[in-house]
Order: structure tokens, then sequence, then C-alpha cells
């Protein structure tokens, strides 16, 4: 006589309702970090980072057989409009750039900006001997003689949050700032140029 293997049907039905369960729980943790994160989002309502550099000068200038030597002084303010949220900058790099060549760049301290504060990173970027493109080096020489120049300052960093005690790992930042004026004399003065921000 043959015997019936398969499962008994109230033992399939409580596999089931066991299976149903597990994935009504997991759904309703899913629910309830969704709505944990956009909480905590507008309680922190967090707003993008804002950077300006001011007028660049330039001294220690020689622009010699398309090879260039010289020094930019100038300072980026970094501000965090936040009202919650702190910002710790590590790995900062600053270049200056012209007519999409690098010239000079250099290394800034790092530093820890707080919510609804402001700091200014002054930085002294220099290019020694650098090999310039024979029309980069012929637009400089060009712009040079009506005592400005325009170039570019580039900023990465790596930043991590914080919030309250709670810490997020690193991320980079990328700050695109231009047209910078470039002047060969303290005497004058043109005001900041703004910054786009990349997280």
């Amino acid at each position: 006589m043959a015997t019936n293997q398969g499962q008994p049907p109230r033992q399939r039905k409580g596999r089931l309702g066991l299976a149903k369960m597990a994935a009504l729980i997991l759904l309703s943790l899913i629910v309830l970090v969704g709505v944990a994160v956009f909480i905590i989002w507008l309680a922190i309502h967090p707003r993008r980072l804002v950077f300006t550099v001011g007028d660049a000068f330039i001294d220690h200038y020689n622009l010699t057989r398309d090879h260039l030597d010289a020094r930019f002084d100038f300072s980026i303010r970094a501000y965090n409009p936040n009202r919650r949220m702190s910002v710790y900058y590590d790995d900062i790099h600053v270049t200056v750039e012209y007519d999409d060549q690098d010239l000079a760049s250099s290394v800034a301290d790092p530093f820890f900006l707080s919510h609804k504060n402001e700091t200014k990173l002054h930085v002294v970027p220099q290019a020694q001997d650098v090999a310039l493109a024979r029309r980069v080096s012929r637009n400089l020489r060009l712009e040079r003689t009506s005592g400005v120049v325009q170039i570019k300052v580039r900023l990465q960093a790596k930043v991590r949050f914080k919030v309250g005690i709670w810490k997020s790992r690193h991320r980079k930042l990328k700050v695109y700032c231009g047209p910078v004026l470039g002047l060969f004399s303290r005497a004058r003065t043109f005001g900041t140029s703004d910054c786009d921000v990349e997280i």
C-alpha cells in the first residue's frame, strides 16, 4: 500500500505563514528606516556649502621661453550655512589653472567648520619652471600687458559631516572658482568670485 510522502496541508500552511510574516517584518523595517532618514533630513535640512575667492596677487613672475615662474597669493572663503551640520575638511589641494593648463598647486591645512560659521584659507601656490603650451604662453603674455590675467582656482578635499555625535564617512569635495582676476599690483582690487561646489 503506497504512503503519502507529501507534507501535511497544515504544515505547508504554517511555513507559508512564517514566510509571509518574515516578508512583512522586512518590509516594515524598510519603511521605518526610510521614514527615519526622511525625518532626519527634514530636521537637518542640509544646504550647499559656499566658497568664494578674492583677487589673486601675482609676484615673482617670469615667463621665459614658454616656461613660467610665479607665485599666486589669495584667500578662499569657506562658509557653512547649515544650522545643525558641521564639516571636517581633510587632504585639501588647491590648483591654479590658466587656459586649461595647470600652473601651480599647494596643500592647505585640515580644518573643522562648525555650523553657521566661516573660515578663510590663505594659500600661496607657486609655479616653478612650468612648461607651457605655446598657445597658453602667448595668451598669458598678451594678458600680462594689461596688468590683469583671468585664472581659475580648483579645490579638492575629503570632507566628513557631523550631526550631533554622528559622523559620516569621507566624501570627495570639488570646488571650481572662476574667472578669478590675477593682479600684478596690490593697489588694484576687483572683489570676489563665486565658486561651484560638487560633493
